[in-house]
């Protein structure tokens, strides 16, 4: 990718006045040659002179092409032309000839600015050119999506939490959104001059939406068209620093159609149209109530009176889409988050008709565990693997390093990287590397600022300890783990997954009460005998129970377990455990860390504290060196103070990559797919998902940075240059004075953000951004302040070369070798809650649960959501908490969810956020341990079967409380004290204090808010399920997702509840695979590709055909993509491609299953006239505006099942 093009990324060293100038006299240039109005320089007039007949020519060229549509915009038109064809229209909508086309990055930054000026104002936003960047605030600073996603009858089914639009009131809409004032269409970059520029802009993307698969498919994109009138110019800057900019569609290297190997087939529109919120419903083309359907009624599709306002004068967006592959969609509004879900809904359009693939709303992150080697490493077991040399190493590798002859090697790419033999020793207070090399001593200075690299991929640094003057040696895994977070809900932690748990540590002196009586304690501690400490039958716990505590044979890990109180201890020894302060606790694992065998018994000594006025004190130090101990919050107490717990000694934090943060693509692949450049430890017979973060830039609110110094990520990025931020406030010369000189608050800043504001100051910047300033909206700071963060990995991409270079270390993979990070667990995120006025409790859920497929895809249909920072509300979000941003019916997602959980097999966990019971608030503080956790363990452990078994998970039985079910057994399978002990000890000195009973148990902190939260749980799912009846969409749903739906709307599924063996085997893989209905997939996919690639054919066969681009023909090669072309198209139509596809999503019919037989239809019209759904339906617990939308008769349905079905 040329990132300087496409992203604005790594350019060309020059000033940002050098960079701007070559900007503006390309902006003039483009103007000129559209005939419109010029910001020329005086500078660049001469140039301009010259070049005036040229200029002249161009124009009259582009005048002649005026009709001309770029292959993009003429599969659009195509698609318009036939999709509003049979209306009577005088005319069909045109999209725009001429525009002004962003064909690379900067161009629309540039252009929303008044050449030479500061600020640019307009009735919908305020742009302002600020000293790191631009700023742009809307005239509304948030929106709801509540009521604004509208869809066209005609094409593919609309689902029933849409409101569904008639065609012609589409083509009405569609004309005037083409068609607004001049002061919209004026470009801001010209709005000085009597005469401004007056146009539409427009812009070409090509996101992402099926991940590569390695050796066998290249990634695939879609392509989408956004216009937008001048004056909304600052959005397209916006979604193109997020997606990357397309290139100029004009051009044939940029033409989708030409892109064979990437390109799904599907093509999406995107018009930006702010001036039709406010039309009147007549005056689009709805009907009169007494003319509307009921349909139309319950949706608002009609008027009263004539004054009544379209979507009651609010914003909207109204999509049309058919199976064709074009969906085109008008945002009756600017603001900036509408544009980016847009992409993200065209995304997982294009997703479910190319099949393979998903579209997911996650977060993610690659974690590798790193461990602390204090002053010496070099003896530690763990570290060491057979099979690596130095060697060998050096023969697959040496290409990227410069080889030296003492037996090491430099990275050539990144001289910090440091390639060494897998035997050396390091020694931290001589700063030396040593090895042999033929039998020679060899050695090299150790410092800080280098990454040492081990032939198996191990890594070491030598790094300042955070909050103390000392050093030590940090060793990295050379794999990291996965952590997928996919449907998480509002205020679930989908980006506190990645960030680093390093910012939340607090680093304070160890104190002690009087030492001498303190260390005595500790010496009763290592002087006890541990051999009968075990209840009968539980002895082979330890392999060894004669090993004290400072044994060279035990690790400090095995002494957290051995003094952490379990069930397989004894009363006596968990009551004499429970009796020991936790501060004499962590001073005996304190010793044990740093412990050395030449200390002997005499070990006390190296221990001390100061004298003060004659007195000992209390802060402890190791050979009269200060001691720091790190620790971390975990949630507050009942009044509000933070609950601060010690870390281990040896704990060091994960490293780790980002993977996602929002916008995700993912694809399911068998594991043999994979087998040359995956993991060691894969299961062969279950497949995989790799993924891929659609963005390149996170649209992030950052809450906590309005208080100074806090956080610390977001100051350092909005410190830097090129920011894009929206509702903050344009700090000018007088506030910024104000806010240099109070130092009270200007030194409560990190030092990046203070060197920006006074480099602002000294400098005579108009404008600057500060992280704590948001712009006041009524008097107040707004809510929602935003900014593109770069992704971490593009910012700094050593980090991720070098996590990319132990990988393949370690899985030996050669340097052209693909390196493959397929997800080693799914860790979705909920919002609990606790009870408050007009909101129920959620806050039933200890911090990580499991759950079963079948209550997984209870949760998933529901998508429940908790009160949380980013919502106005709380309830569901829709299937996969994707519903609002679905032009699809949300069945085609949960297929694919399904299937994908069912081929690969990942257990399906859950981590709080919010709440845990109605009294312990946690906010996002389990989100960011879930990584350190999971990292740490091994494959077997992360296994469901494996934590259930050996009792870290325990399940949750349905109960009866005041003579009612209650059915807990919902909620799955939660952590146990077990789990604690084992897992959050190698976290935590004392983590049964971390996680205490209430924690666990979030039922004995009030059983009635417990059992009120289930219910909430189990109505709300209840009242979804039914919906899916309501709106015929549980018909496109395959067969499992059926009977769970049933099941949860009437609690039955063919005599069959939740628990019935018989239901819960439609979950397993063997059925999946023998089931005619996941055949049925693959066939889809099977035609669906072959139409692809028969396509891509053709449109290779025209272009060459056309002998006016034969030099394009030349140049691009066009002839060998042919040649693919028809080897692809007869390797798609051979018998063997299915079975090449087994293993895979396939691709979802998006109506009902060819399988689905009149029978199983007839059954559905019954269970819409069930007593259990006319009971459900009585007592309210669906909405009105479901209950006021007509059931069709059962002779409807089976009609309009087979008309849709089509059979072949």
């Amino acid at each position: 990718m040329d990132f300087a093009h496409v992203l604005g990324l790594n350019k060309a060293p020059e000033t940002p006045e050098q960079e701007r100038e070559k900007l503006q006299l390309y902006i003039n240039l483009k103007l000129a040659s559209s005939g419109q109005p010029t910001c020329v320089p005086a500078e660049a007039e001469r140039f301009f002179g010259i070049s005036r007949d040229l200029l002249r020519s161009y124009r009259e060229k582009n005048r002649l092409l005026s009709n001309y549509q770029c292959p993009v915009d003429k599969r659009i038109q195509t698609f318009l032309d036939r999709y509003l064809e049979g209306l009577g229209l005088e005319s069909i909508p045109k999209l725009p000839g001429q525009t002004f086309v962003l064909d690379r990055h900067g161009v629309a930054r540039e252009l929303s600015l008044p050449m030479g000026e500061d600020e640019f104002h307009s009735d919908i936003i305020s742009s302002y050119r600020v000293h790191q960047g631009v700023l742009h605030n809307p005239s509304s600073d948030r929106r709801t999506t509540e009521g604004s996603f509208h869809v066209t009858e005609d094409g593919l089914p609309v689902a029933g939490d849409k409101k569904a639009v008639p065609r012609r009131t589409f083509a009405s809409l569609l004309q005037r959104a083409l068609n607004p004032g001049d002061g919209l269409l004026t470009i801001p970059f010209t709005a000085a001059l009597p005469q401004p520029a007056r146009m539409f802009v427009s812009l070409l993307l090509r996101p992402t939406v099926c991940p590569a698969i390695p050796g066998r498919e290249q990634e695939k994109n879609m392509e989408i068209r956004f216009f937008a009138p001048g004056n909304l110019v600052s959005n397209l800057d916006f979604v193109e620093s997020i997606f990357g900019n397309g290139g100029n569609p004009h051009l044939a290297e940029f033409d989708a159609g030409l892109d064979v190997e990437h390109w799904t087939g599907h093509t999406g529109c995107v018009i930006l149209a702010p001036h039709l919120a406010g039309l009147t419903k007549k005056e689009v083309g709805l009907p009169q109530w007494s003319d509307a359907t009921s349909r139309q009624r319950r949706d608002g599709m009609c008027w009263k009176e004539e004054g009544e306002l379209y979507n009651n004068g609010q914003a909207f967006k109204l999509t049309a889409r058919d199976e064709s592959g074009v969906i085109v969609t008008m945002l009756a509004d600017n603001y900036f988050g509408y544009c980016k879900k847009e992409v993200k809904t065209q995304i997982g359009y294009s997703a479910n008709l190319f099949g393979l693939a998903e579209e997911e709303h996650a977060g993610g992150a690659l974690a590798f565990p790193r461990r602390n080697h204090g002053e010496e490493f070099g003896a530690d077991s763990r570290t060491h693997e057979h099979g690596y040399s130095y060697e060998e190493m050096a023969e697959r590798y040496g290409e990227a390093m410069n080889l030296r002859a003492e037996g090491y090697a430099i990275d050539k790419k990144y001289p910090s990287i440091v390639y060494l033999p897998q035997k050396v020793r390091m020694d931290l207070n001589a700063q030396t590397i040593t090895w042999e090399k033929d039998g020679e001593p060899q050695q090299i200075r150790l410092k800080p600022g280098k990454v040492y690299m081990q032939p198996n991929g191990y890594k070491i640094e030598m790094l300042k300890h955070p909050g103390a003057p000392s050093w030590r040696l940090v060793g990295m895994n050379p794999e990291g783990t996965f952590c997928h977070k996919p449907s998480t809900v509002s205020g679930g932690g989908k980006s506190e997954i990645s960030k680093s748990l390093d910012d939340a540590v607090i680093y304070r002196p160890l104190f002690v009460d009087e030492l001498e009586k303190d260390l005595d304690q500790v010496q009763e501690i290592f002087d006890r005998d541990y051999t009968q400490r075990f209840k009968p039958g539980f002895e082979d716990q330890d392999r060894d129970a004669t090993r004290k505590p400072l044994s060279p044979e035990r690790s400090l890990g095995s002494v957290i377990k051995l003094l952490t109180p379990t069930s397989s201890y004894s009363d006596e020894f968990n009551d004499w455990l429970a009796s020991i302060p936790p501060r004499i606790l962590a001073l005996a694992f304190l010793i044990k860390r740093f412990y050395r065998l030449a200390w002997g018994d005499q070990w006390r000594k190296f221990l001390s504290v100061d004298e003060v006025d004659g007195a000992p004190a209390h802060e402890l130090k190791l050979n009269d060196r200060r001691l720091i101990a790190s620790y971390l919050r975990v949630g507050f107490d009942l009044d509000s103070k933070w609950r601060t717990f010690k870390l281990r000694q040896d704990y060091i934090a994960t490293e780790k990559v980002q993977m996602e943060d929002d916008i995700s693509a993912s694809v399911v692949v068998p594991g043999n797919c994979i087998s040359g450049c995956g993991p060691r430890q894969m299961n062969a017979d279950h497949s995989l998902k790799l993924v891929k973060n659609c963005e390149y830039r996170l649209f992030q609110r950052p809450d906590d940075a309005i208080h100074p110094g806090f956080d610390k990520q977001t100051e350092l990025d909005m410190s830097r240059p090129g920011n894009f931020f929206a509702n903050y406030e344009p700090i000018g010369r007088e506030q910024l004075r104000a806010l240099v000189e109070d130092v009270h608050i200007f030194y409560q800043f990190t030092r990046p953000m203070r060197k920006l504001l006074k480099t602002a100051w000294k400098n005579g910047s108009a404008y600057v951004v500060s992280s704590a300033h948001p712009r006041i909206v009524n008097g107040a700071p707004s809510k929602n302040p935003r900014y593109l963060q770069t992704r971490p990995d593009l910012v700094k991409p050593e980090r991720k070369y070098i996590a990319e270079m132990s990988t393949r270390f370690h899985r030996k993979l050669g340097l052209q070798d693909p390196v493959c990070h397929p997800v080693d667990a799914v860790l979705a995120g909920r919002r609990n809650n606790p009870p408050e006025p007009g909101i129920r409790s959620l806050a039933v859920y200890n911090p990580i649960h499991y759950q079963d497929l079948p209550e997984l895809f209870m949760d998933f249909v529901c998508s429940l959501t908790g009160k949380s920072p980013s919502t106005t509300g709380a309830g569901s979000e829709g299937a996969l908490t994707k519903a609002p941003f679905n032009a699809l019916r949300t069945t085609a997602d949960l297929n694919n969810a399904l299937v994908s959980f069912i081929l690969t097999g990942y257990p399906g966990f859950s981590s709080s956020a919010g709440y845990v019971g109605p009294d312990v608030r946690i906010d996002h503080d389990i989100s960011l341990l879930i990584p350190e956790i999971w990292a740490r363990l091994s494959p077997e452990e992360r296994s469901s079967e494996f934590l259930i078994e050996h009792g870290y998970l325990e399940p949750l039985q349905d109960f009866e409380h005041n003579g009612k079910p209650v059915l807990a057994s919902r909620l799955g399978y939660r952590i146990t004290e077990h789990f604690v002990h084992g897992f959050f000890g190698k976290i935590f000195d004392n983590p049964s204090a971390v996680f205490t009973e209430a924690i666990l148990k979030p039922e004995t902190q009030d059983q009635e808010v417990f059992v009120d939260g289930i219910n909430n749980i189990v109505e709300a799912q209840q009242r979804v399920a039914l919906q899916y009846l309501e709106d015929g969409s549980i018909e496109d749903a395959c067969p499992p997702l059926q009977a769970l739906l049933m099941i949860m709307a009437t609690g039955k599924y063919a005599g069959m509840d939740a628990h019935h063996p018989d239901f819960r085997a439609m979950f397993t893989r063997e059925y999946l695979l023998d089931s005619d209905w996941y055949r049925e997939r693959l066939e889809i996919k099977q035609q669906r590709d072959a139409d692809l690639w028969t396509r891509h054919v053709g449109n290779l066969q025209q272009f060459i055909d056309n002998t006016d681009y034969s030099d394009e023909v030349e140049r691009l090669d066009i002839h060998a993509r042919l040649d693919l072309a028809r080897r692809k198209l007869a390797q798609v139509q051979a018998p063997a491609y299915l079975e090449e596809l087994s293993g895979t999503l396939g691709a979802d019919p998006l109506k009902p299953s060819r399988v689905m037989t009149e029978q199983q239809i007839i059954s559905w019209g019954k269970a819409k006239l069930s007593p259990a759904v006319d009971k459900a339906l009585k007592a309210g617990s669906i909405p009105d505006s479901i209950q006021a939308y007509k059931v069709p008769s059962l002779l409807q349905r089976v009609k309009s099942h087979f008309s849709r079905t089509r059979l072949n």
